[in-house]
């Protein structure tokens, strides 16, 4: 019998009893390594339980057990972070600051009595506003004023309970949940966990998947939060959980009574020329390479450009309409027809994508 099996068995016993995690999940993979170990011992076949506790294994050692990041719990900085990202939403942003008032004030009063410091309860912000109205964005932005990871988990189109909670590993193609998987991404236990979309689920697995949302966004019960797959506790109670929705028609009473819902109001086109100016028009800039200053956008031109889509709630088309302009004029910029472009309202149909 070759040896190379044994030496790749107490490798990951090795990285198992070195790793963060709980010593009675630590107990019980060397108890299944043994097992494997014996099997290989007697002559059995043993490959597929070996593939199995491998895996695992994987899983398990990669993650965030005990690592957390240090939060930003500068007023002024996420202050900044938020206006230079999203223009209003002053009620939003209020909330974020005082979520980071509270944490610098409690961090500050245990230090002061010798004591450590336990994360207080995070506040479940629930955004609910239609398309493109930066529901997404702002979740990101959060993450970023607060120096915290992040990641999104889609709800559109979830068909099982199980792509969030993980199946159990008697399956031959058993998968971790997706919750799970944003934490080993994230490789933190205190990221932003965006869960986009909660009432795009399916219809025939809405319940279900209602059901582990009400334990996931419970503080009281998310400590304990089991996968399937990993098959022991994991620790969610410093994730910053942050929720979407169009509207809050499919969302179930329980689940909703554990959220913060924040309307998210469609724009103005007074605002979508301000996001457009100071937002949209900077960024699609420099995402196509043009340098600052090279497109000078006249104020009368900018209704032109946003008043045909006064239907449409978010600013998502205003978008897609700002980045052709970029891309026709990165084409004349490469073509050597210009390098500075004044649009005004004699010449402004002429860079509007078609």
């Amino acid at each position: 019998m070759s040896t190379d099996i044994f030496i790749q068995i107490q490798s990951l016993q090795s990285s198992v009893e070195s790793s963060p995690a709980p010593s009675a999940l630590k107990d019980s993979i060397v108890e299944k390594l043994n097992v494997v170990a014996e099997m290989a011992r007697r002559g059995g076949e043993f490959t597929r339980e070996f593939d199995q506790i491998s895996h695992y294994v994987e899983w398990v050692v990669n993650l965030p057990w005990q690592n957390r990041s240090q939060d930003v719990l500068d007023l002024n900085h996420a202050q900044q972070v938020l206006n230079q990202s999203h223009h209003g939403m002053p009620e939003i942003k209020e909330r974020i600051l005082e979520y980071l008032a509270v944490l610098q004030l409690n961090i500050k009063n245990a230090v002061s009595h010798g004591e450590s410091f336990k994360s207080s309860r995070a506040p479940i912000l629930f955004f609910v506003g239609l398309v493109g109205t930066g529901k997404t964005t702002i979740a990101k932005s959060i993450a970023l004023a607060m120096g915290r990871q992040f990641a999104r988990i889609p709800f559109g189109g979830m068909g099982d309970a199980l792509d969030l909670r993980g199946q159990s590993r008697v399956r031959p193609d058993a998968e971790v949940g997706q919750v799970i998987k944003a934490m080993r991404r994230v490789g933190v236990k205190n990221p932003v966990i965006l869960l986009d979309e909660i009432d795009r689920v399916s219809e025939h697995a809405r319940s279900d998947i209602m059901g582990v949302l009400v334990e996931l966004l419970d503080p009281e019960q998310n400590h304990a939060f089991t996968d399937h797959y990993i098959d022991h506790p994991f620790d969610l109670s410093e994730v910053l959980f942050i929720a979407t929705a169009n509207n809050t028609n499919n969302i179930s009473t329980a689940v909703l009574d554990r959220l913060e819902i924040m309307s998210m109001p469609s724009y103005t086109d007074l605002e979508k020329i301000t996001i457009g100016r100071d937002y949209l028009l900077p960024k699609n800039m420099q995402e196509t390479g043009i340098p600052p200053g090279t497109i000078i956008i006249d104020d009368q031109v900018w209704p032109n450009i946003v008043r045909p889509l006064g239907f449409d709630a978010g600013v998502r088309t205003l978008s897609r309409t700002i980045n052709g302009i970029c891309r026709k004029i990165a084409r004349l910029i490469v073509e050597g027809k210009g390098q500075r472009f004044n649009l005004t309202q004699e010449n402004i149909k002429q860079y509007l994508p078609v």
